[in-house]
């Protein structure tokens, strides 16, 4: 089908989640019964609870018996996302109707990595993609040691997480390097360790004039020619679709996507291309196949056992029912130790909007709050808030079976730490559990009782648990596809778009405008707090 014939598809009719009937039966469900279900109490009744609220989608298993939900709660969702028209909005998103509607665009991510033949502008997906990974394969063929990514927010983001996360996947002595931050501090260092003998720099940027990247890519060429290279078309190529602008810079090789594929839905185009050096074409390949896999799971399973829409619903119940604004990712295993990165730029750039669709306020919360860091390390952070502070914050818990180490000892110890986790945040300790317990660092002339309620946990916190077999290429790619369409059924739901981010132009903007301030001088018409902060820095 063409390009017009997609832009031309009308988008499915838009219903916000709070005009609807199934809207106000969850308010009168919560405040009946919901706020006060105790998971304790729930699991101790019922037996199956576990098998009841598991769903097994492709190359994922989820546990989300531990979230404060029932059956009729469960049943309140489906009847809100049958009301808000989630499946016909899924359809047209998976048919290229504009649902970014503020841009009047497709958003075609899936499009990537459908096989030849079945999704739109195949043939333009394909020649791209087999040109990339022949591309790829001839770099990994060709002597280079280091290869350097040089792109911000989706074309660093993305393939960064995933670059680590197939470590072991990834051809030995070809080293992967990030460079994002305009900070001279994040390029400097890694210059220093290079050879431009053996280095390839990749350029991301789809207009190729990203101020971050572009004054990065500048430092990187003369970095390279001063250090004695001499072919920048060899040593340099570029994910963009300004192929002239690259040529100016001395790019030849160039890979180009297209105006319906958003930066932080991007690593699966040409932004992809440092993974696919990485982990070499099939790996690439199969990447794409656990997301299409997870992409047919959404679009075609009954929304009951529907893995991404259960989820993106289960966001909307804690962040507007429950009132939980934050949600803590905590993957058990090193290799995601960049997923909740990568999350904060999925979830909240393309959530965190306060108007819907026909620009209204929106009453309600939209994205809450996304972080996390790895377990076990988290532990020793930030979960004594989880367990014992005033906010309840739901964590999501992804957990690998088998490792791609041989340690079998530490990967029970990183399981047994995983699990035993959720059970305390569901169970947690009563003081009159925790006033026959011996602290053995607790003052001697502190009343037992007194000590009993510092040592008690309130318990009832939510928690879901991701389980994958392996972390492969495949599974990675159904992993990070389950995320983006909760993120899709969220924004559904809460009526608004997530795929666009007029909320970072802004910033775009007035640093454009104070970047000639800082030679001239110039404070006029500025607020007194940035005219003072400009003249200290200049000082």
């Amino acid at each position: 089908m063409s390009r017009a014939a997609h832009e031309d598809r009308p988008a499915a009719a838009f219903v916000r989640g709070d005009r609807t009937v199934a809207w106000s039966g969850l308010r009168g469900h919560w405040q009946a019964h919901g706020r006060d279900l105790d998971l304790r109490d729930i699991f101790a009744s019922d037996p199956q609870r576990f098998e009841r609220f598991s769903v097994q989608a492709p190359e994922v298993f989820a546990d989300l018996s531990k979230q404060r939900w029932d059956e009729a709660t469960k049943r309140l969702l489906l009847e809100l996302a049958r009301e808000v028209g989630l499946e016909a909005r899924r359809d047209a998103l998976f048919a290229g109707a504009p649902v970014n509607s503020t841009e009047g665009r497709a958003v075609l991510h899936t499009a990537l990595r459908a096989p030849k033949g079945q999704g739109p502008f195949s043939d333009e997906v394909h020649e791209v993609l087999e040109r990339m990974l022949a591309y790829a394969e001839g770099v990994r063929a060709a002597g280079f040691t280091d290869v350097v990514n040089i792109g911000i927010g989706g074309s660093d983001l993305g393939p960064l997480m995933v670059v680590r996360a197939l470590q072991p996947y990834t051809q030995p002595g070809l080293r992967s390097h990030f460079v994002s931050n305009v900070d001279g501090h994040d390029i400097a260092p890694l210059l220093a360790q290079l050879d431009p003998a053996t280095t390839l720099f990749i350029v991301a940027s789809k207009t190729f004039t990203t101020q971050e990247t572009m004054a990065n890519a500048q430092v990187a060429r003369a970095w390279f020619l001063d250090s004695g290279g001499t072919d920048v078309a060899k040593h340099f190529a570029a994910t963009t679709t300004n192929v002239s602008a690259a040529a100016a810079f001395g790019i030849d090789k160039t890979f180009g996507f297209w105006d319906w594929v958003g930066g932080r839905y991007s690593l699966w185009s040409a932004i992809g291309l440092p993974i696919a050096i990485a982990i070499g074409a099939q790996g690439f390949r199969e990447l794409l196949a656990g997301a299409h896999a997870m992409d047919r799971h959404f679009a075609t399973a009954p929304l009951e056992e529907n893995l991404p829409a259960l989820m993106g619903l289960l966001e909307v119940w804690n962040r507007d029912f429950h009132g939980f604004a934050s949600r803590c990712v905590a993957p058990y295993h090193q290799g995601l130790a960049r997923l909740p990165a990568y999350l904060q730029q999925l979830e909240m750039e393309s959530n965190g909007k306060c108007v819907d669709l026909d620009g209204e306020p929106v009453p309600f919360g939209t994205s809450p709050l996304v972080w996390g860091e790895p377990g076990t390390n988290g532990q020793h952070a930030f979960f004594q808030m989880l367990h014992q502070g005033t906010d309840v914050i739901p964590v999501e818990f992804i957990a690998v079976r088998e490792p791609a180490h041989p340690h079998a000892d530490l990967q029970t110890k990183l399981l047994a730490n995983c699990l035993a986790q959720s059970q305390a945040l569901m169970l947690g300790k009563t003081a009159e559990e925790a006033i026959g317990e011996k602290a053995p660092t607790a003052s001697p002339d502190l009343d037992r009782a007194v000590l009993a309620r510092h040592r008690s946990f309130p318990g009832n916190r939510p928690s879901s648990t991701l389980l994958l077999e392996r972390l492969t290429p495949r599974s990675l790619g159904a992993l990070v596809a389950l995320y983006e369409h909760r993120v899709f059924t969220s924004g559904v739901v809460w009526g608004i778009n997530p795929y666009d981010q007029w909320g970072v132009e802004l910033g775009k903007a007035l640093c454009n405008a104070l970047l000639p301030r800082f030679e001239s001088g110039d404070t006029s018409g500025l607020d007194t707090s940035t005219a003072g902060l400009l003249r200290k820095l200049r000082a």
